[in-house]
């Protein structure tokens, strides 16, 4: 990776797109790269529509504010599908949704000519999983599968172990959230 990926994700306050792009940043650290993992509130309640970001390099990042334009979109909320997802994204942009839309449905509601898109019913996958809906942790697992960026295994390994740092004396919880990123790695879909 010669250059600096960017990444935004768009979700709702609660849905776990800040946790998520630090739990990313923090995870391909482990594997030995540059990173950034930072969020951007509006107003900070349950519900009101969030940016996350993500810088990933194999050198050192020179860059200190919000991706404008990010190679890859993760949205955690269909409903925030729209122009403001798409803004900025270069025609070969990569596009993961929670939505139980097919990637060719996402694409028409976009308007999309280019780029790559892949979906999962990732509410449905953590209620299965975790118990609840929170669609934060299985979309990781379709964003590696999706980006190849990382080895799953590895990429598995290093979340298991920010899982148990973070749910201490917890072990079903982070059971439930790595069966939710190997279940959403087997069942995204993309086109």
């Amino acid at each position: 990776m010669s250059k600096v990926l960017e990444i935004r994700w768009h979700g709702r306050g609660g849905q776990g797109a800040k946790t998520a792009a630090l739990m990313l940043a923090e995870t391909a650290a482990q594997m030995g790269k540059y990173v950034q993992g930072f969020p951007e509130y509006g107003p900070e309640r349950m519900g009101a529509p969030i940016l996350a970001f993500n810088r990933v390099s194999d050198k050192p990042i020179h860059i200190h504010s919000n991706v404008i334009n990010p190679h890859i979109v993760i949205v955690l909320d269909a409903t925030l599908l729209g122009e403001r997802v798409t803004a900025g994204v270069p025609e070969d942009g990569v596009y993961i949704v929670n939505t139980t839309k097919t990637p060719q449905e996402v694409r028409e509601t976009l308007n999309l000519k280019g780029g790559k898109i892949f979906t999962l019913d990732a509410n449905q996958i953590s209620l299965d999983t975790i118990g609840r809906v929170i669609p934060n942790t299985p979309i990781m697992g379709a964003f590696v599968k999706a980006t190849g960026l990382m080895p799953y295994d590895e990429f598995v390994e290093n979340v298991k172990g920010e899982l148990e740092k973070k749910f201490k004396n917890k072990p079903g919880v982070v059971e439930g959230n790595l069966k939710a990123i190997e279940k959403a790695y087997q069942e995204v879909e993309g086109e």
